[in-house]
């Protein structure tokens, strides 16, 4: 059989009622989020399921319930099939989940990791100081260049490198906002603000990096025991100081997406099973290399079709 990879999504896949057919078949997955639950102190099933609280968008909680959603699926697949990926991604929050799945977090000391992370990036800034924006059609080259004229009135980078011609710039409001309006002028096909809390992967959130570089001292991390690519510098890192170091960084520096899935193939991985809510990275990785075959997982239907074709 040939080699296969699992993909876990970040902030912003997360949606009402993900995971109940999977529930509704096994335990494991109520379970899984029970286990988080208990961590936070709140119940992070019923937020997934009903959100009478509207909080599930909340980065602290965002967080910790996508953990929970990929490694509840990570555990049903484990209890069904002998069947083991041999390379793993994740996107920005994403990359957590692969190391809890690769056996290099415990999951409870992940849960608490991610709710202070989504904590430390909503203090550090505040609702309307950032942006991000996503950028079509523009070189990489082009892009930087008008970056680099925007930070003339305030911060603002490259965040994710989604695809070839998708690029995510963040940073304050206002250079952002003047970005935009450079990469229309350079005439990009969409120069489009997000709808997020938080500009996340540029320089707004090196005092967020500088708390979580602080939590994760008490966190032990050991060597995976599966592949996990990193998103500063996608590269596969085993030693566990430089994956806590690369975790610090990755709060300030960009994703590098399309370089990870260029890797993941390099090393022979042609299917790929989107482990999380939703098909937004099966989306990146299908415009990345047009080779790979993706999957997800999110349901019955499409879990049971996930299992079904990797095992051909």
């Amino acid at each position: 059989m040939q080699k296969f990879g699992f993909v876990f999504p970040g902030q912003g896949s997360q949606k009402l009622g993900m995971l109940a057919t999977l529930a509704e078949r096994s335990p494991v997955i109520k379970a899984t989020f029970a286990e988080a639950s208990e961590v936070l102190g709140q119940d992070l099933w019923e937020i997934a399921q009903l959100d009478g609280q509207n909080t599930l968008d909340q980065t602290d909680i965002t967080q910790p319930a996508l953990l929970a959603a990929s490694v509840a699926i990570w555990r049903l697949w484990e209890s069904l099939s002998q069947l083991r990926p041999s390379i793993l991604i994740g996107h920005s929050l994403g990359e957590y989940s692969a190391l809890v799945c690769a056996s290099a977090i415990n999951f409870q000391d992940a849960v608490n990791i991610v709710h202070l992370r989504g904590q430390f990036m909503q203090s550090a800034a505040p609702a309307g100081k950032g942006k991000m924006a996503a950028i079509v059609g523009l070189e990489t080259l082009k892009l930087h260049q008008i970056c680099a004229e925007a930070q003339e009135i305030g911060i603002v980078s490259a965040a994710n490198f989604n695809s070839p011609g998708q690029t995510v710039i963040a940073g304050e409001t206002a250079a952002v906002e003047r970005a935009i309006e450079l990469c229309k002028e350079a005439g990009a096909k969409r120069a489009l603000p997000l709808n997020v809390s938080v500009p996340s992967h540029c320089a707004l959130m090196r005092p967020a990096a500088e708390r979580l570089e602080m939590e994760l001292k008490n966190i032990r991390i050991q060597t995976p025991t599966i592949a996990v690519v990193q998103n500063v510098n996608a590269e596969i890192i085993e030693q566990p100081q430089q994956i806590k170091q690369n975790l610090v960084k990755q709060l300030y520096e960009p994703v590098l997406w399309v370089e990870s899935v260029q890797l993941m193939y390099k090393n022979g991985v042609n299917k790929v099973v989107e482990c999380g809510p939703g098909k937004v990275l099966s989306g990146l990785i299908r415009r990345i290399e047009s080779e790979i075959q993706c999957f997800g997982s999110d349901d019955a239907t499409n879990f049971d079709s996930a299992m079904l074709k990797i095992s051909v």
